[in-house]
């Protein structure tokens, strides 16, 4: 193994890929407004109860989000180092999160420590499975056997080459954490409108379109895919849902249907990127071209 591969646990990705390629997540923390004291992080996207979790929102329950600490990225990476490996992290979108940048402050602590070693902090500008598909090609360069360099610059392109697109069941959550106004999340609640929201080439949250209904939301998605996905047959597609298995199942039906992928990987959402975008979000994560992300 020429390097070690680092990430953090909103690249979403089960345990059952991570594990077999010894692959260390940095843990984003949450918990519940009125209880401080609560912190919950979440490794294991499989055993999460998202069903629980999603149902105790959609009743009321309010969760505040943290970032990880320099020193979770120094204690992982700089075990790796004694045992003679550089290191390579595959960061959420700085766009959404500082996370990439405190991974810096500990980047220069290591290199600092250990002069004769490599550490490459990579900002995916992306998040969820997103992040997690440029992980899924971390693991596939590191076993054609590229070096740590080679590899850092082939991920910087693919992060480019990851299409984002996203619905969310509920305006509210957006606008809790700033991303519509209180009159677009009226407006929006009473006319069941729902809105597209996609990453741009910065890895910040746009909109995208509006639509009536769920049925058109997933469609319109399925619509961006057929149009901007390459090579879907020799490409992995994830899904990230939080707790609604119906939409879910509708879009893995339209993604089959003209343009059918290697292979659909669908899951849960983490609890983290969840909370900001609300239960019954479905997300869509795919590899196009260099300019996808400037696409529509």
């Amino acid at each position: 193994m020429s390097f070690k591969i680092v990430t953090d646990t909103s690249c979403n990705l089960p345990l059952r890929i991570l594990e077999p390629e010894d692959i260390k997540q940095v843990p984003f923390s949450y918990y519940p407004k009125d209880n401080e004291d609560d912190i919950r992080q979440c490794f294991d996207i499989e055993n999460f109860d998202g069903k629980g979790y999603y149902e105790s929102i959609k009743n009321g329950l309010l969760c505040n989000t943290t970032q990880p600490s320099p020193q979770y990225y120094y204690d992982i990476m700089s075990e790796y180092a004694k045992e003679g490996y550089d290191c390579l992290y595959v960061a959420m979108s700085s766009g959404i999160s500082g996370a990439y940048n405190t991974s810096l402050i500990a980047k220069d602590m290591l290199e600092e420590e250990f002069p004769d070693r490599k550490f490459y902090m990579l900002d995916t500008k992306a998040a969820s499975l997103a992040e997690g598909i440029v992980v899924m090609k971390a693991i596939e360069y590191r076993k054609q056997g590229l070096s740590i360099d080679e590899a850092y610059e082939k991920l910087t392109y693919d992060s480019k080459c990851v299409y984002q697109i996203f619905t969310v069941d509920s305006l509210r959550h957006l606008q809790r954490t700033g991303r519509l106004s209180n009159a677009a999340m009226i407006i929006g609640t009473v006319l069941n409108i729902k809105p597209i929201l996609r990453g741009n080439e910065f890895g910040k949250i746009i909109n995208f379109d509006k639509v009536r209904g769920n049925k058109k939301a997933i469609q319109a998605m399925a619509e961006v895919y057929d149009r901007i996905v390459k090579d879907a047959g020799s490409q992995t597609v994830c899904i990230a849902h939080a707790d609604n298995d119906a939409d879910t199942a509708y879009l893995i039906e339209l993604l089959n249907k003209n343009n059918p992928p290697k292979e659909i990987l669908s899951v849960m959402y983490e609890p983290v990127t969840g909370t900001h975008v609300g239960p019954g979000t479905v997300a869509l994560f795919f590899m196009g071209d260099e300019d996808c992300r400037f696409k529509q």
